[in-house]
């Protein structure tokens, strides 16, 4: 007899079974795996169990570490009649459409479409006087839902949860099971982290009763942000302004770009220089050209040349002093190294990785990527006419992979590049992510021989695009490692006053291996690699004499540490440790909906506000936006989900210094808003001034006058270029689902859009609009030339007094 072994993530033959019962007495076979020894379980009436007298039926134990059932859960169908079939609970229409195809006949599934409960918005909605109880009520627009969830699971004989397979899931979950009054020993729940056939299956073979420990590890982060926000936000809106915010996470992830823009502001360049010399090797038999290549000067002496502060090339002065004596020198060949590299695939994707290689390669914020993730995994359908999900579950920290998934990408891999680019064994990746749930299987495509190329006719682009990503990513981690040919070379330069040394460096690809189907993205903050980017040496040998072309000094200063980008940021959230899969995306995309964080070039500058907030919460709550603290809180929380601590324990000792903070700020905290800041223009509804405000969604203009007179503008932000159509100001726009683009300030007078950002420089071929085509390259409107962005004019600033480009002002749209 199998069991699905959970370690080894796949079925195994069940050591020394015993056959036993449930507490509601239902026949079972318990064991252990042969090959890692875990525990194995499966339901089901065996020979074994012939002559063993069934059990009668045991309620369920009351777990001390559950949250206050608030529901009243067992009741019965209202016309007394039989329970028949099974109902099925997911989140959504779309993977209730999925599931419900490969379960067929017997079961009914339903999508709650999302929580079905939450906390009061209204209240704190948590008694901190009795065990920090959370009061829970349903949504207005759930109410409907709701109901018939629970007329639907007062008819069925057995409710399945199949929630998603995390946290958030389990809770939603629980909050059914109460919200529902679904009697619970009636209801079980079931985890996949894919939607096929096979997972399916298994995970209805395999049910279990709902995990309290995973629920109340989820209520404890919720209860926390509710304590912190309701808290901290009131504090905020009386002492800068309103429509603030405050949060566990979010404020965090605020002080980390906070602080990079004060490193930014008090960092002081430093300059250098290099000395690069074109040499070049004779041309075989004195025939032919001679074989050019560019080596670095990076000893005078036997001192190092060093880079950046450490260099000791530190002026011109100290670069023009060398170059007679470098120009009059000899040069040969003084040392060759011969070597070998070996480059290893990347490990298939976690939430994180997927969001940072999809900002660098796709352009995708992180908002998008998980929209379309999300899509991938519910299910769409791929020329069958039926829902299938293509890829695994789309918020995990783990790097696992099933057995299965490897033998499938292994044998794709034979068949169409050989055994060669296969490893003797298959890989197995460490995750990184601080207090990651081993159980979870890293991102992958469910189907290996289901290539990108195959699905183009049914996905769309953004789900296309990701979805290659995502195979070639695993299929790649699964591959031999890439082998290059290295080389370096040191050259002596023999001149009057001292002997000099330059070095060059070269490799070639030996071996392509992963790099046949995948290369990661270059992280847009790296260092350059120079050995890379280094000319293809010719064959060199010592004592080798090299004639010398060309001394090329150049002028370098020390650079900033860069402004985060969302996949830096995302990167260097999980580093710390803070948060989890499921909240990268809505703290990004929260910080700069609440006006704290503004997106220049892919790149989050902090406004004016975000600093002000963020000082006064370093000032005042150290420790809410202290990195090692917010940390430290999401290990906890992963021991409560393991069932290490108790979570009433754990808000405890979170609230009563909070609380005293909170008390301390009130009396302490400066008075630091500075009134309206007016727009200049009269409201032209009540005739009181304009000023700026901020909303949910961002800023915006209105009146003074509110809430009496309700009138609003959008707040546009002008970039500084002229309309070729008619010569009004270019304003940057949002689509309903944030994608920006560029517009006429007079729309609806002037159509004129352009997805890509115009530039102020005409076009050097006929005058028309640039707009940037790529990092490289911008591409006029009118004749379609492309001109290198590095040959463009500088712009000129601005000469009249108190003008500046680009400028922000709010403009009527009509």
């Amino acid at each position: 007899m199998e069991a699905y072994c959970v370690k080894c993530k796949t079925k195994r033959e069940i050591a020394e079974p015993q056959a036993v019962f449930t507490a509601t007495g239902t026949p079972a076979t318990k064991g252990r795996c042969p090959v890692c020894g875990a525990n194995l379980f499966r339901m089901g009436a065996t020979d074994a169990h012939a002559g063993l007298e069934r059990p009668a039926p045991q309620p369920r134990a009351a777990r001390k570490t559950a949250a206050k059932p608030t529901g009243k859960a067992g009741r019965k169908p209202a016309d007394g009649g039989p329970r028949h079939g099974s109902l099925v609970i997911v989140e959504s229409p779309a993977k209730a459409k999925t599931v419900g195809r490969f379960l067929g006949r017997g079961y009914t599934v339903r999508a709650s479409v999302g929580h079905v409960r939450d906390l009061l918005r209204s209240t704190l909605s948590v008694d901190v006087e009795h065990d920090f109880e959370p009061k829970y009520r349903v949504p207005n627009e759930k109410r409907e839902v709701v109901k018939t969830l629970k007329a639907e699971a007062a008819h069925a004989a057995h409710v399945y949860l199949a929630t998603d397979p995390d946290r958030e899931g389990e809770a939603i979950a629980w909050h059914l099971l109460e919200a529902a009054e679904i009697e619970p020993a009636r209801a079980q729940r079931v985890v996949f982290h894919e939607i096929t056939r096979p997972a399916i299956a298994e995970a209805f073979a395999h049910p279990r009763d709902i995990s309290m420990d995973l629920v109340n590890a989820q209520q404890t982060r919720r209860i926390l942000d509710r304590l912190v926000g309701y808290s901290l936000s009131p504090l905020l809106w009386a002492k800068v302004r309103g429509r603030l915010s405050a949060g566990r996470v979010q404020s965090v992830a605020v002080r980390l770009i906070a602080d990079r823009e004060r490193e930014i502001e008090a960092f002081s360049p430093v300059e250098y220089w290099s000395v690069d010399a074109d040499l070049a090797k004779a041309a075989p038999n004195g025939h032919g050209k001679p074989q050019p290549f560019r080596a670095r000067l990076f000893k005078i002496g036997n001192d190092d040349v060093g880079t950046g502060q450490n260099c000791r090339l530190k002026t011109e002065a100290d670069v023009q002093a060398l170059l007679p004596d470098l120009q009059a020198a000899a040069y040969q060949v003084a040392r060759v190294k011969s070597g070998e590299r070996r480059r290893n695939p990347s490990a298939p994707f976690t939430t994180s990785t997927l969001q940072q290689e999809a900002s660098r390669r796709l352009g995708f914020t992180a908002k998008r990527t998980m929209a379309a993730a999300q899509q991938l995994y519910e299910g769409i359908e791929v020329g069958d006419g039926q829902a299938t999900g293509l890829i695994t579950y789309m918020r995990t920290d783990s790097t696992n992979v099933s057995t299965q998934a490897q033998a499938e990408a292994r044998a794709w891999v034979t068949a169409r590049y050989g055994a060669d680019y296969l490893p003797a064994e298959a890989p197995q990746y460490k995750t990184r992510s601080k207090g990651a749930q081993e159980a979870h299987e890293a991102i992958r495509p469910t189907q290996i021989d289901r290539e990108p190329t195959a699905l183009t006719d049914y996905l769309s682009r953004d789900q296309l695009r990701l979805y290659t990503l995502i195979w070639q990513r695993f299929v790649a981690s699964q591959m031999a490692a890439a082998v290059f040919d290295t080389v370096s070379v040191e050259i002596q330069a023999a001149a009057s006053a001292q002997t000099y040394l330059f070095r060059v460096a070269g490799s070639t690809l030996r071996f392509a291996g992963f790099l046949a189907i995948y290369e990661d993205a270059q992280d847009e903050d790296a260092p350059r690699d120079e050995e890379a980017a280094a000319n293809q040496l010719p064959a060199l040998s010592v004592d080798e004499a090299l004639a010398l072309l060309k001394l090329l000094p150049e002028q370098h200063f020390t650079q900033p540490p860069p402004r985060y980008t969302e996949a830096s940021l995302v990167k260097s959230l999980e580093e710390y440790g803070i948060g989890r899969p499921s909240t990268y995306a809505p703290t990004i995309s929260t910080i700069q909906q609440r006006g704290y964080v503004l997106k220049e070039d892919k790149r989050l500058v902090p406004t004016e506000t975000g600093l002000i907030v963020n000082d006064l919460l370093v000032q005042h709550f150290p420790e809410i936006v202290d990195v090692n603290f917010t940390a430290n809180m999401e290990n906890e929380l992963d021991q409560i989900a393991d069932g290490e601590r108790e979570w009433v324990g754990v808000l405890n000792e979170f609230w009563a210094p909070f609380v005293e903070q909170v008390k301390a700020a009130e009396a302490d905290m400066p008075q630091v808003n500075t009134g309206p800041d007016y727009v200049g223009r009269d409201c032209p509804e009540s005739g009181h001034p304009l000023v700026i405000r901020w909303g949910r969604y961002g800023k915006f203009i209105g009146c003074s006058d509110f809430p009496k007179c309700r009138y609003t503008e959008p707040w546009l932000e002008k970039i500084g270029v002229d309309c070729p159509k008619d010569h009004g100001a270019l304003v940057e726009r949002k689509t309903r689902k944030g994608r920006v683009f560029y517009g006429c300030a007079n729309y609806p007078a002037c159509d004129f859009t352009s997805w890509k950002r115009p530039l102020p420089q005409p076009c050097p071929n006929c005058g028309g609009l640039l707009v940037v085509a790529n990092k490289n390259y911008a591409q006029c409107l009118v004749c379609e030339q492309q001109t290198a962005l590095a040959d463009l004019p500088p712009i000129q600033a601005p000469t009249e007094p108190g003008a500046s480009l680009p400028v922000a002002e709010g403009l009527v749209e009509d």
